[in-house]
């Protein structure tokens, strides 16, 4: 468009309001003729506008797409004054209109008269003067890389009108006509349209030629790269063809054909019922036809792999002889005289009966006791391979029962995984850790065990990879927990449940001194001529160095004195050739245990408790102050919600009391209660601390102390019977290490006592109560009234020291 038209234009129109067609990502450039679709009703309203006033319309870019309904902000000022060549409206309601731009301009003003835009807008006029040599130098360049940019791009603009560009000599009308074919962002298109300095408008566009051919050449690249790879295994898949044929034709034997001769020949050769070798052979028959590179034949093989490497009904031979078992584990463990007589017993039964379908054991104890250690043992001693599957945090189904092959990857459960490793079918398969399984949305382990565990099922056990009956009967299945509370009720009902419980010092005495101790000279490259260790120091490592219930500690105590012996052999040093206990403080430091909690002084209000953990037995202090104020009771300790019931009925037990007891009725009215259990950032909770507290209460309220070298377990009632506990065994092993002498336990666990060792009973007074008031009879010298119910006189005391009140 020349000046003397836009001066027409300018004339005729005068200070004229155009009407404003807001536009989302498109940019219109002079001379470029666009066809728009129009859905806006203010956009169909300016159209109307502009069709009533001789066609002119101004066009400019919204700052944002998603803006319905832009504001002036919103909208670029830099726009095209265009001219509407045709109009057509839609059966949906829409407008098609084609637009020719005309010249550019900058708003600088709207107005808004309630339906649409309309702006006032100032008119560029283009350079018609000859250009100078560097605008002509900028025009030719960027004619150059447009020309380079459409032959590589095979831009759809034709050639003769590629040709015409070349011609122009307008600086100005050549921006436009290539930006026009150019597809760059839109902020790069508006920067074109609303320069205005010729030069500026030049670098500008050649710098987004250079941009948008940088990024073609890259994604040509990348396209190239990818085409590479495809036709490589297109390549491949058709010389394999080729090379197939060329050794067919030279009478040379066919290495794939070769390889699925060899796995029919395996599937043959091997042991399969005939649902399995039917599905095999169907499978390979499916894998014959595919190609060796598609995903499915991956999976197929791996499949078939699989069912070949299992072992069908291979199995190792295996010893039945009673006695041997019975020296093996003597060889390997110190003690455990009712476990090992109850595994014997288990391998007796499995011998005499050809498919025995006994219950399956769960060996139940604390850390370090040697549950893993006798399973090997049971393996050695029965002549079966051993395998270990750990179940400790294990939360997928799959884990157990493999996955289905619906995906590139699956695999068979590590059941069928670890069967496959050990090559035979009756082998020892240790669970561990049982206790510590888990579950989520993947599933439920702990189910999918039952299948495994329950003899009337597991010999068509179905794996989902493999989705054959797999017979798991002839293998013999052993668990370990630490404990049987977490292990679900329907797979506690399929195991045999045998506790480990903690050994007693003189066991772990026995046990370091025939099994650790020369366990560890041997790891340490040590002989016991140059290193022994006395029953001095090997106490002082058990009773000074380790609090447990089994041997894993004292094992490391040991190791470390080892490996620092052996430090000094090699630097030439001097050492002692018997460890003794102060060698042992000298080796090993500080003493880690100082047996404290049982003080000489003795305090009202202050009552030993005894505790079982996990890691066994332990003294519990249980203290009790009482001040004045308003009947407050407050119980801390980081105490449960079992031990908080516990305090709740001793309180109302010594209320129930208080005239017996020589307390006014109303006592709690005015004093305010602390029940408290140190070591507060320890959570504890059980049903064995009642009698302690309520002893502990009736102390403080009577200001009179207990012995400290009494301690007590047992729950307590509303009525104050006494109720029985668990783990006795522990709980005597904790008050004897840790010098009390006197135990008061519940009478119904008097049939417990004969179970713990006399090691442990001989060396205490076990005084077995019936009644809270058989209790404060015995620690505060407070006469039983005629609701105790007498069990014997004091001369009623059993070979075992046991006194019945």
């Amino acid at each position: 468009m020349n000046s003397e038209d836009i001066y027409e234009i300018d004339a005729e129109r005068g200070q004229k309001l155009f009407p404003l067609l807001p536009l989302r990502d498109i940019v219109i450039f002079p001379g470029m003729v666009m066809p728009l679709f129009i859905g806006r009703s203010t956009s169909t309203a300016a159209l109307e506008a502009a069709m009533s006033s001789g066609r002119h319309i101004f066009l400019a870019a919204q700052r944002n797409s998603k803006t319905e309904e832009p504001a002036p902000d919103d909208i670029y000022s830099a726009g095209t004054l265009c001219q509407v060549v045709q109009l057509l409206r839609l059966p949906n309601g829409n407008v098609k209109v084609l637009v020719e731009g005309k010249s550019r301009g900058i708003i600088t003003e709207f107005e808004h008269n309630g339906d649409y835009y309309r702006v006032k807008v100032e008119i560029h006029t283009d350079e018609l003067s000859e250009p100078s040599p560097e605008i002509k130098a900028l025009m030719a360049e960027v004619v150059s890389q447009f020309s380079a940019f459409h032959s590589e791009t095979k831009n759809s603009m034709p050639q003769e009108a590629l040709g015409g560009i070349a011609k122009i000599t307008s600086a100005d009308l050549l921006v436009d006509t290539i930006a026009a074919q150019l597809n760059p962002k839109l902020e790069d298109k508006q920067n074109i349209l609303s320069t205005f300095n010729v030069k500026d408008r030049l670098e500008t566009l050649l710098s987004v030629i250079v941009c948008e051919s940088d990024i073609h050449q890259l994604d040509q690249k990348i396209k190239d790269r990818v085409k590479k790879k495809m036709e490589k295994n297109h390549k491949e898949y058709y010389l394999n063809e080729q090379l197939k044929i060329i050794q067919k034709e030279l009478g040379k034997k066919d290495e794939s054909a070769e390889e699925f001769n060899d796995l029919e020949a395996r599937i043959k050769a091997k042991k399969l019922p005939l649902e399995a070798q039917t599905k095999a052979m169907a499978e390979l028959k499916k894998l014959k036809l595919m190609s060796p590179l598609s995903a499915e034949a991956s999976v197929i093989r791996n499949y078939l792999d699989t069912i070949v490497d299992l072992p069908w009904g291979e199995v190792s031979r295996t010893s039945k002889d009673i006695n041997k078992a019975a020296q093996v584990m003597d060889e390997d463990h110190y003690g455990l005289e009712k476990i090992k007589i109850r595994i014997l017993e288990h391998l007796a039964v499995q011998t005499l009966v050809k498919q025995p379908k006994g219950p399956i054991l769960c060996l139940v104890g604390p850390p370090g006791v040697g549950k893993t250690s006798l399973a090997r043992s049971i393996a050695r001693a029965t002549s079966r391979k051993f395998v270990k599957m750990s179940l400790g945090g294990v939360r997928d189904e799959a884990e157990i029962r493999g996955h289905r092959r619906t995906y590139i990857g699956a695999m068979p459960g590590k059941v069928l995984l670890n069967l496959k490793k050990v090559g035979v079918s009756n082998p020892l398969f240790l669970l561990d850790e049982i206790d510590k399984l888990s579950s989520d949305f993947r599933g439920d382990p702990a189910s999918a065990l039952l299948e495994v565990l329950d003899p009337e099922q597991n010999n068509r056990f179905n794996d989902h990879f493999l989705d054959l009956d797999y017979d798991l009967s002839r293998v013999m299945f052993l668990a370990t927990a630490n404990s049987a509370h977490s292990i679900p009720r329907p797979l506690l009902d399929r195991m045999e449940i045998i506790r480990l419980e903690g050994y007693t010092d003189l066991e772990k005495t026995e046990i370091a001194r025939n099994y650790l101790i020369p366990k560890q000279l041997k790891e340490s490259g040590l002989s016991a001529s140059l290193l022994r260790f006395s029953d001095g120091a090997i106490h002082k490592m058990i009773s000074s160095y380790t609090r447990e219930p089994g041997v894993r500690g004292l094992e490391r105590q040991i190791a470390s004195i080892c490996r620092k012996i052996a430090h000094k052999k090699v630097k030439g040093e001097r050492w002692n050739h018997t460890v003794e206990p102060v060698d042992v403080i000298e080796l090993l430091g500080a003493e880690k245990f100082l047996n404290e909690n049982v003080r000489p002084k003795v305090l009202a209000g202050v009552v030993n408790g005894l505790a079982w953990t996990e890691s066994g037995g332990d003294i519990l202090q249980v203290e009790v102050s009482v001040v004045p104020g308003k009947g407050k009771l407050t119980i801390t300790g980081k105490l449960g919600e079992v031990m908080n019931e516990s305090a709740q009925a001793a309180m109302t037990y010594v209320r129930s009391r208080a005239s017996i007891l020589g307390l006014e009725k109303d006592f709690y009215q005015s004093v305010d209660i602390h029940i408290h259990v140190p070591e507060g950032a320890i959570p504890k909770d059980g049903p064995s601390a009642g009698i302690t507290m309520a002893t502990a209460l009736t102390s403080a309220l009577l200001s009179r102390s207990v012995d400290t070298t009494i301690a007590m377990t047992g729950e307590i009632s509303l009525q104050g019977r006494v109720l029985p506990i668990g783990g006795l065994k522990e709980k005597l092993m904790a008050a004897l290490r840790s010098g009390v002498r006197t135990v008061l336990l519940p009478h119904k666990n008097l049939r417990d006592v004969a179970e713990v060792s006399h090691e442990i009973v001989d060396q205490l007074e076990i005084v077995a109560v019936e009644h809270m008031d058989d209790v404060l009879s015995r620690t505060l010298a407070i006469e039983p009234v005629s609701i105790s119910t007498t069990l014997g006189g004091a001369d009623d005391i059993d070979s075992a020291g046991i006194i019945t009140h």
